[in-house]
Order: C-alpha cells, then sequence, then structure tokens
C-alpha cells in the first residue's frame, strides 16, 4: 500500500486514475487550465504534466538521426528540437496549474527529464514523481529522483527485465521507499494485441510493489481488463477534443471517455471481491426462483406419483429436482392439488 497526498494505493483501494496533459495545452494556459478542469469532472485522481525544454530533451539539429523519419510516426518530418518546442510546459505555468489542480481536489504532479526539473519541481512541493519508458534506463536521472523521497512512479515501456531490474534496484538504493511500475507499450497509439497485461501480476511479484498500467491504446478496453490483472494505478493521456490537434490529440481521451474509464475501472475494481461460492447475501431472495419438484396433476390418496404428475420447474418451494428418481412411484398419503410443491410429509 502506498500512500500520495493522503491517497491511498493498493488492491484494497480503488484504481487511482492518472489524467496525462503531455503537450495537449497546445501552447495556451487558458486551455491547460480547462483541461484541469475537464479532468476534475470526469473524477480522475492525478494529473500529470511534463517538466522539460527543448534544451533539456535534445539538440537544436535538424538532420540525421535528430529527425523523426518513421513514415508511421505521429511526428514523421519534425525534428526532436521542433517536437519538444511544440509539446513542452512552460515553466511559469506549472504552478497556475498545480494550484488549480489542487482546488479541485485532484492530485497534480509532472515527469522530470532532468536535474534542473527535479529542483524546480521541489520548490513547488510536488509530492510524487514519474519517470517516462524512455527514462527509464536513465540510472543517474532515476537515482536523483528517487533521493527526494517521494513515491516514485515509473513506466516500463521498452525495457528488459534486466533493465528494470537495475532500475528498481537503484530507486531503491538512492532512497525510494514507494515504488510504482505501470505497463507500458512506447508505441502511439498502442494495439492491444501489444499490451500483455499478463505482465503486470508478474511485475508486483517479481519486483515487490505496486502496478498499474501506462495505456495508450484507444477506448476503455484494455484499462478495464488490467484491473483483473491487479493494476492499482491506471495513466490515460488527456485532452478537451481530439479534432482540435496537438501532438498527443490522436491517442488522448476525451472527457466523456475519462469518465467512463473511473467509472468502469471501479467496477472491474468492485467486481473482484475475493473468493466465494455459494449464495450471497444479496442472492438470497433469488433462491425461490431455482427449480424444485412440484406436484402437475390433482392427484387422490394413495396415487402414485410418475413423470406425469410431478416435474421440476420454477419456483423452488419444493424438494431439489435431485429427488426425482426418488419420489417417482411412490403414493401420496392424502388428496394434492396441481401446483402443490413436493416434500417428503406427502408420501
Amino acid at each position: 500500500m502506498i500512500t500520495i497526498n493522503n491517497r491511498k494505493i493498493g488492491p484494497s483501494e480503488k484504481p487511482f486514475i492518472i489524467a496525462e496533459m503531455s503537450g495537449n495545452h497546445n501552447q495556451s494556459l487558458d486551455r491547460a487550465l480547462e483541461i484541469v478542469e475537464a479532468a476534475a469532472k470526469a473524477g480522475v485522481h492525478g494529473l500529470k504534466i511534463q517538466t522539460y525544454t527543448p534544451d533539456t530533451m535534445t539538440l537544436d539539429l535538424n538532420e540525421g538521426e535528430f529527425l523523426i523519419s518513421d513514415s508511421d510516426s505521429l511526428w514523421a518530418g519534425k525534428s526532436l528540437y521542433e517536437l519538444y518546442g511544440e509539446a513542452y510546459t512552460p515553466w511559469e505555468w506549472h504552478k497556475p496549474i498545480f494550484d488549480r489542480t489542487r482546488e479541485l481536489g485532484i492530485i497534480p504532479f509532472s515527469t522530470p527529464f532532468d536535474d534542473t526539473a527535479v529542483d524546480f519541481l521541489e520548490d513547488l512541493n510536488v509530492p510524487c514523481y514519474k519517470i517516462a519508458s524512455f527514462e527509464n534506463t536513465d540510472l543517474p536521472l532515476i537515482r536523483r529522483v528517487a533521493a527526494t523521497g517521494n513515491p516514485l512512479i515509473i513506466s516500463t515501456g521498452m525495457a528488459t527485465i534486466a533493465e528494470l531490474d537495475e532500475t528498481v534496484r537503484s530507486a531503491r538504493e538512492a532512497g525510494c521507499k514507494d515504488l510504482i511500475l505501470l505497463k507500458c507499450t512506447s508505441t502511439y497509439p498502442a494495439t492491444a494485441d501489444n499490451t500483455n497485461i499478463l505482465t503486470i501480476p508478474h511485475m508486483r511479484e517479481l519486483f515487490d510493489c505496486e502496478v498499474g498500467l501506462s495505456d495508450h491504446t484507444m477506448g476503455v478496453g484494455v484499462s478495464v481488463a488490467s484491473i483483473a490483472m491487479g493494476a492499482s494505478v491506471i495513466e490515460k493521456h488527456f485532452t478537451l477534443n481530439r479534432a482540435d490537434g496537438g501532438v498527443d490529440s490522436a491517442f488522448s481521451m476525451e472527457p466523456q471517455e475519462m469518465a467512463q474509464l473511473v467509472t468502469e475501472t471501479e467496477r472491474a475494481w468492485q467486481a473482484l471481491g475475493k473468493i466465494t461460492y455459494g449464495t450471497t447475501q444479496a442472492e438470497e431472495k433469488s433462491r425461490i426462483f431455482r427449480r424444485s419438484l412440484y406436484i402437475t396433476q390433482d392427484m387422490k390418496a394413495g396415487n402414485i406419483l410418475t413423470r406425469e404428475n410431478v416435474r421440476a420447474i420454477r419456483p423452488g418451494h419444493g424438494l431439489p429436482p435431485k429427488y426425482l428418481d426418488v419420489v417417482v412411484g411412490k403414493r401420496v398419503c392424502r388428496n394434492v392439488k396441481r401446483g402443490t410443491p413436493v416434500s417428503w410429509g406427502l408420501f
């Protein structure tokens, strides 16, 4: 069990849902604050942004490996520097975004990408940190974040077990006591068949920590299914309207979808319950609609029960159907009307 800002996170608590704003503010603080308000209305529990500048991410080069050449990428043709210039959240926006988030009862935090970002976020008193998949092998950064003593959420996209072992060991050795690993597929969008949520319980057992899903698929199905695999945290990118465009809009949830995610993941968590058999308290009234043995024809005392005058029907006030072969051939000891439940006292 982990606690962030008095919010408990773990299998015995309803799922912790994070709305990731990323670059969906489209370089408008007003839009960023609208996203915060829409996230609150949708019922999310955490709102995450990202803390970097183009210069802390890469070099201002427009050639070679600094160009996104993959034609299938949402950002094909852009340089890395150009992309991060479009997507970054100005640092002077962080405080108003965090202040509004807190006012609305949501936990605000961020993903830092270098030491300067960690220092800046520490001054803003963030209650936890997130490490992105592409940084989960940046051990110096992970040590720096872990040394703050705040809970640490790490996306596991692309990382091997050996790499994750190094990451987790580095975080814990540097002071991280509360760790959450999020299963993640680092494609945008991701597909359900490439998500492999069976990994989630394996990660919990292997690394002895809380686990969840950073979900880049469309819709809510994969996230809901992950709850059955033991996920206690779900992170989804969030925007006001995909049609508005933006660097991450194509694989982000809209407000009504996020509200559905909050509702359906909580239902999935409630449905887990416990291992149980037999009638629950809620089912008790339904027991009368089971089948049972009933007299189906008027009978006189001394008549013999046959398969024509006794049947297994609803409701369930007679003997269980398993006694049909036992009672067939017996004589009734009194006159019996059609519709009488069969009991041992009839013979």
